[in-house]
């Protein structure tokens, strides 16, 4: 398993779905929306950096590029991190590593300086923040989850919204180096988000029960066992072949207006409007996923968002105009907002909450390699070919295959082989309650009106095992 340390979430805690955990779904909201937006808010200061270091614009783009290889790259680092110390300490060392990177950056006097400290330093510090909050998000939440993801993958677009507005303001302000000397301070919310992590605590064990618990095997750092379910590797499969592609209409589509002879605020004006779309998309698709019927299916309904994804890609390839490209925006941030909200959401239902923190880390780690290669590819195309149109459709069809293998692979490969065996486990459990509450121990005479009262208060508290078959799909 991928545990070892007091809040890693004992096995037999109960996830409180509500409480203290709005608070970590706070954290884990502003965390989110500083990891997926600030590598794109950054490129509001590209032209000062363009005029002070004389350089290419595609040297400046290369700090978006290392703050999203640290973020998805390092999801191994970032697993051994928290499996050896735990996700609040993680969090709050990330923080000082994401404020630092911009402080120090503000002082830079090359370009190489900045993709050290800019780069680098608070691209490892984001990750280290970003993946512990997500494990803490699946901690907290069992029946609320889906509603709780969606809710936190909304900080990507709402931040975005308010990042680069704030980042032109800064710029014309203060200048670069101002501009990053703030938002170094900004990010030292960071911390404050981590200290809001607070550990789940174990449920409190009688003196017989404590024997057994002690002698526990010691736990993985990195636990590689989550190759052997097969619904794992189908999903990193699927995430892979879906992150070439997704990632490509949002960098292209201003460009692609541009093109068509429209104006560059006009072009801009496009990102807002899928932005706009995407703020309510995640949380109402976060609610729908978490309807009783839903719920259980939620794999399908993220293989239904990739194809809804990759079929507007495909038709906004063949957008002439401005008012086509509008529509597409428009049912992109619909479909985009679908994949955000569940993307995590459906790989916590995989493998569960003890082998998340292995698991999101080696997820991340295969994207990383998708990330580096999806838009750049495109870019060559483009080159290439003078069209958009091709780019557009190439990356349909990716996110429509990504779709397609994780639909068809879940359907034929895991759905009969995970109904046996999550049944048994759950009897297992229930039939081990069962034992523990009807047993009565000579030495300690307990009063049955105690007993009584003692079972009504129980659900209340953390330490409540869960018998829950939606752990894995």
């Amino acid at each position: 398993m991928g545990a070892v340390v007091a809040d890693d979430g004992p096995s037999g805690v109960k996830a409180p779905d509500g409480g203290w955990g709005w608070a970590v779904l706070f954290g884990c909201f502003i965390i989110t929306g500083f990891s997926y937006a600030f590598p794109k808010a950054v490129s509001v200061f590209f032209k000062e950096l363009i005029r002070e270091f004389g350089i290419g614009y595609s040297d400046t783009a290369w700090i978006s590029s290392i703050l999203l290889a640290m973020l998805y790259g390092t999801g191994p680092l970032c697993s051994v991190c928290v499996n050896r110390f735990g996700c609040r300490p993680v969090m709050l060392v990330g923080g000082l590593f994401a404020s630092m990177g911009m402080v120090i950056a503000s002082f830079c006097t090359s370009i190489l300086q900045v993709y050290l400290t800019a780069g680098v330093i608070t691209g490892l510090g984001l990750a280290l923040n970003f993946q512990p909050s997500l494990i803490m998000l699946n901690r907290y939440f069992d029946k609320r989850r889906p509603l709780a993801n969606g809710l936190s993958a909304a900080g990507s677009p709402v931040f975005l919204c308010a990042l680069s507005p704030l980042g032109q303001i800064l710029q014309h302000e203060y200048g670069w180096r101002g501009g990053f000397l703030i938002l170094g301070g900004m990010l030292l919310n960071c911390c404050v988000c981590g200290a809001l992590m607070r550990p789940l605590e174990p449920p409190k064990k009688s003196e017989a029960t404590k024997e057994p618990s002690e002698k526990k095997v010691k736990k993985k750092l990195l636990d590689f066992s989550v190759f052997k379910d097969g619904g794992f590797v189908i999903y990193t499969l699927a995430a892979s072949i879906m992150v070439l592609g997704l990632f490509v209409p949002p960098v292209f589509v201003v460009s692609y207006a541009k093109d068509l002879g429209y104006q560059d605020t006009k072009a801009a004006f496009l990102l807002t409007i899928l932005g706009f779309i995407d703020i309510f998309a995640r949380p109402i698709c976060g609610m729908v996923a978490g309807l009783k019927w839903v719920r259980p299916r939620c794999v399908y309904l993220f293989s239904f968002a990739m194809i809804f994804n990759g079929f507007t890609d495909l038709m906004g390839s063949m957008s002439v105009d401005y008012g086509g490209l509008v529509v597409f925006c428009i049912f992109f941030g619909i479909s985009y907002g679908m994949v955000g909200a569940l993307q995590f959401e459906v790989l916590m239902a995989i493998v569960g909450t003890q082998k998340f923190s292995s698991a999101i880390g080696l997820v991340l780690l295969a994207e990383a390699m998708a990330v580096l290669i999806g838009p750049p590819s495109a870019g060559k195309l483009l080159d290439a070919t003078g069209r958009y149109m091709f780019v557009f459709i190439i990356a349909g069809i990716e996110v429509t295959t990504s779709a397609l293998v994780l639909a068809l692979g879940n359907f034929f490969c895991i759905k009969k082989k995970s109904e046996e065996p999550h049944t048994k486990e759950e009897a297992a459990e229930r039939e081990e309650l069962s034992k523990s509450e009807d047993k009565t121990p000579e030495d300690a005479k307990v009063d049955s009106i105690e007993v009584e009262q003692f079972l009504k208060d129980e659900p209340e508290k953390n330490g409540e095992v869960v018998t829950n078959p939606e752990t894995c799909v």
